[in-house]
């Protein structure tokens, strides 16, 4: 996937340009101009997308497509939102208003992945085969993690664990003595592999045991904080897109 950021305000792209390394999505090219822009979608192969500010320093953004038809999906930028209906009308497929929000971006990413031809397999292998049939009402999942702790390897039960969370491009298993082990895994792997009864993704960071749960709490932006039983190294917030399936879940 080729992206390229259009953002006049240096620390503001720089800033971007962390959070989408963050999510695996690797930026070519960062524009600051009007004019600057122009000139590059005329000499260069236009990208698969654009995170694109509204206002730059030299006018609105919508002048560059007065002189360059650009073919790029688009997610806009801003700190304004008087613009959202004429950004629409572009090939728009999100809205972010400043200062950027990690969990709508993630959303936004993968809104853009959803919407966009991918080039599937065309064959599955036997793993896959096997993933397909499998009720998952029969399903197993794991029910003990193995983890190298300096020489040694540790055996954790999943029902010890508090919750799963990212940090640092590592994956760590916060227990119910208050400990925290690095993994050798993703939490997207760890998807297929916990009991969806009592694990459940809140974030893009965290997922959360329901039966360590201490408190649910209301929190900004019609979100929810949680407090578990020992963990408190970091705020634990269910954002808001997946707000509605975690309290159907708690049921």
């Amino acid at each position: 996937m080729n992206v390229i950021i259009i953002e006049d305000e240096k620390p503001a792209a720089r800033r971007l340009n962390r959070l989408l390394t963050d999510l695996d999505v690797g930026v070519s090219t960062m524009l600051h101009s009007v004019e600057e822009s122009i000139e590059w979608f005329q000499n260069n192969e236009h990208p698969d997308l654009i995170f694109l500010d509204i206002q730059l320093s030299d006018g609105l953004s919508f002048e560059i497509f007065d002189h360059v038809e650009v073919q790029s999906a688009i997610i806009f930028t801003t700190a304004f939102d008087e613009y959202a209906l004429q950004a629409f009308k572009l090939n728009s497929i999100d809205y972010l208003l400043k200062p950027i929000d990690d969990e709508e971006l993630d959303n936004a990413v993968k809104k853009y992945k959803a919407l966009i031809p991918q080039a599937h397999k065309l064959t599955l292998d036997f793993d896959d085969i096997k993933k397909l049939l499998v009720n998952p009402l029969e399903r197993e999942y794991k029910k003990r993690f193995t983890i190298r702790v300096g020489q040694h390897l540790k055996i954790i039960n999943a029902d010890e664990v508090e919750c799963f969370y990212s940090e640092n491009k590592g994956t760590y298993a916060a227990t119910s003595d208050g400990r925290n082990y690095l993994m050798d895994t993703t939490l997207e792997n760890l998807e297929t592999e916990l009991e969806p009864k009592s694990f459940f993704r809140v974030s893009r960071k965290f997922y959360v045991n329901i039966n360590h749960i201490k408190d649910i709490i209301s929190y900004t932006n019609s979100r929810l904080r949680i407090k578990l039983n020992r963990y408190i190294e970091q705020e634990i917030i269910v954002s808001r897109e997946r707000v509605k399936d975690f309290k159907l879940w708690l049921e």
